[in-house]
């Protein structure tokens, strides 16, 4: 299976019969259906999602009142850029660049159900200045949005909680929600998320090893990816 090939509908009973399970698909994953995920095929181990929030350190437990309402898989990459710092270079200057596809498993077969990217927030109650890019999370079914941020005091290290059990990792996190998008045509699947949740990371550090391009001030500029997988649990206010 290509993960990363999209597939466009067109007109016909044939499209809307396929648009209209894929619809039915969104709604049993928000109404709360358990969903089991396949790792890659790198890593077979099996996922088993509730929607039952997880035991999670405080620092990265949404608050009281939070209802836990959509659970994916993301396999995707961080980007880093090497860039000046302290008069050597370093990646881990800027904040990684996520790119990642989320999968729940309906019935057997895993579906994408959001993409993971950097973008421009565009809520108009977005914190001002607007930055560069905010980490955003879009429904494959009906496109609504939902940016959202973490801070140092949510965030824990990989390899200190079972619920962020991979040492040497990226970081596990508590995101607020800091602008949301109805979809085009009114849809709101993730636009009521107040919080994520980004728990059992595995891989996406910034590479250990400087030689492997981020040596010297004539690497500024280089990038690299890095893959990862990791749990993302959306939240919203109340029931």
């Amino acid at each position: 299976m290509n993960k990363n090939r999209s597939k466009k509908f067109h007109g016909g009973v044939a499209a809307r019969m396929i648009l209209g399970s894929l619809a039915a698909f969104a709604l049993l994953a928000v109404s709360g259906v358990h969903a089991q995920e396949k790792a890659n095929d790198d890593d077979r181990e099996q996922i088993n999602f509730s929607l039952i929030p997880p035991v999670t350190p405080t620092a990265i437990t949404p608050p009281e009142g939070s209802h836990l309402f959509l659970v994916g898989h993301a396999f995707g990459s961080q980007g880093y850029v090497c860039l000046p710092k302290d008069g050597s270079v370093s990646w881990t200057v800027n904040g990684a660049r996520p790119e990642a596809t989320l999968f729940a498993t309906f019935f057997g077969e895993p579906i994408q159900i959001i993409t993971h990217f950097l973008s421009h927030d565009d809520d108009p109650k977005a914190p001002q200045p607007v930055a560069f890019g905010n980490a955003t999370w879009q429904s494959s079914f009906d496109s609504s949005k939902v940016w959202a941020s973490a801070t140092p005091a949510t965030t824990i290290a990989a390899g200190t909680d079972q619920s962020c059990p991979n040492t040497g990792s990226i970081a596990c996190l508590l995101l607020t929600a800091i602008g949301t998008e109805d979809g085009p045509t009114g849809g709101k699947i993730l636009s009521k998320t107040t919080f994520i949740q980004r728990l059992k990371t595995k891989g996406g550090s910034a590479p250990a090893n400087p030689a492997t391009g981020c040596l010297t001030t004539s690497d500024v500029g280089h990038q690299v990816l890095v893959p990862y997988s990791a749990d993302y649990l959306f939240y919203r206010a109340g029931e």
